[in-house]
């Protein structure tokens, strides 16, 4: 039996962990939705976290756990490691308990994430960048913690941690009460290392048994998924960062104790899906979520049917979102939705080649976003690197029938391709 079978899962002091923190974190609103209730024909309602003091709920678990420590272990110091959310948490946490706090970030983390994390811990925390991923920098941050005797904060393998976050549940039972009377039949929560999914759905088992509980993990880093797969938590070798609030490689042990029980269903959300859901949000609900954020709202096309009728939650876990990632997340969107196609094209070496390109095999509404010669020093004679974007998805049959009724030598890069990666 492994280590992680063998870990017998604690007890949770949920409604300590509300008394606790009620004069430090934001009661966030739980908001019906007009326009995805009428889209699915059900009530769907968002629990606003993007709302809370630092844009998600991880202040949460990180005050609840710090502010049980000793005095003693208070003044020898805190250190955290995060993608960005869990550092802010923890950096208000340090300011408002008057803690000197390290907090360790990879070095791709969003500008924004790094900043505010600074801003919330003023002069009372310290920055670290390094490595590549969480799992990286948590090496690292729990190495300080051991060589300079002070106290490791984790983001969520913890039960404190755990109660900390369950209390978004108890706020979404307490306030569901003045929209209906009926039970919440299905509660959409984004999954990373487990610990929100872990306190707020063991909250629901004992207080909602009837809910369903679905976890929410991108596509590219399915941790949890493989943990319930496997029957225990497993590392997994590479994962797609994009989604940096919900991308581990391995969910904890304790979380995994809880979840295993408290969740009903794993959804793996591709992170196009996401990245689409995102701008929806923007353009339509004027809500500003990170990936992460969307994670439970982009799950819903995939329950339509099962959501017909029902009372549906969803828990907008941040909105920390970079403004200077906006390109990406349209870029990904686009490609997702089969509306942005990139494609190596050789012209015939002849005057009019890409006239005849523009002018017969494009549609009228076929927009040239990207056209770059490959090769620097035999333009005349080398590939055109040229990208696409089109109005429907359905004219990208029409684009393909053209390129062959007037001979174009092309090639489509595939999204899935390592040529991708390197040209786009």
């Amino acid at each position: 039996m492994s280590e992680a079978k063998k870990i017998n899962r604690p007890t949770l002091n949920i409604e300590a962990a509300v008394k606790r923190l009620k004069s430090v974190v934001t009661h966030t609103p739980l908001q019906f939705n007009a326009n995805l209730s009428r889209k699915y024909e059900c009530n769907v309602y968002f629990k606003r976290e993007d709302l809370q003091i630092v844009r998600s709920y991880k202040l949460r678990g990180a005050y609840n756990m710090m502010s049980q420590l000793s005095q003693d272990l208070l003044a020898k110091g805190v250190v955290c490691a995060s993608a960005g959310n869990h550092a802010q948490g923890f950096a208000y946490s340090c300011n408002k308990l008057g803690v000197c706090g390290v907090v360790f970030m990879p070095i791709p983390s969003p500008q924004q994430k790094v900043n505010q994390t600074k801003m919330f811990g003023e002069d009372f925390v310290k920055v670290i960048l390094v490595g590549d991923t969480f799992d990286d920098t948590a090496v690292a941050a729990k190495a300080y913690t051991l060589e300079h005797g002070m106290t490791f904060i984790p983001p969520f393998d913890h039960v404190s941690i755990i109660e900390g976050q369950a209390t978004v549940g108890v706020e979404i039972l307490d306030d569901i009460k003045t929209f209906t009377k009926d039970p919440i039949d299905y509660l959409f929560v984004p999954v990373g290392g487990g610990g929100l999914s872990a306190g707020v759905g063991t909250y629901f088992k004992e207080h909602s048994p009837t809910t369903k509980i679905i976890g929410l993990e991108p596509e590219g880093a399915p941790s949890m998924f493989w943990a319930l797969k496997s029957g225990e938590p497993v590392e997994l070798e590479n994962i797609d960062k994009f989604v940096d609030g919900a991308s581990v490689k391995r969910v904890g042990d304790v979380t995994f104790s809880f979840c295993k029980d408290a969740l009903d269903d794993m959804h793996l959300v591709p992170e196009g899906k996401i990245c689409t859901t995102i701008l929806q949000m923007y353009n339509e609900e004027a809500i500003v979520v990170e990936p992460a954020g969307a994670m439970s709202v982009a799950a819903l096309d995939h329950y339509a049917e099962q959501i017909k009728g029902k009372n549906i939650v969803c828990i907008v876990s941040g909105g920390n979102n970079d403004i200077a990632r906006m390109q990406e997340i349209k870029e990904r969107s686009l490609t997702y939705e089969g509306l942005k196609h990139y494609f190596l094209i050789r012209f015939a070496q002849r005057p009019g080649s890409l006239k005849e390109f523009v002018n017969k095999v494009l549609g009228p509404y076929d927009d040239i976003t990207r056209f770059e010669y490959i090769e620097k020093n035999n333009k005349e004679a080398g590939p055109a690197l040229i990208g696409l974007e089109l109005r429907t998805k359905a004219d990208h049959t029409t684009l393909i029938e053209n390129m062959k009724k007037y001979h174009i030598n092309y090639d489509e890069i595939n999204k899935d391709d390592n040529i991708y990666g390197y040209l786009i």
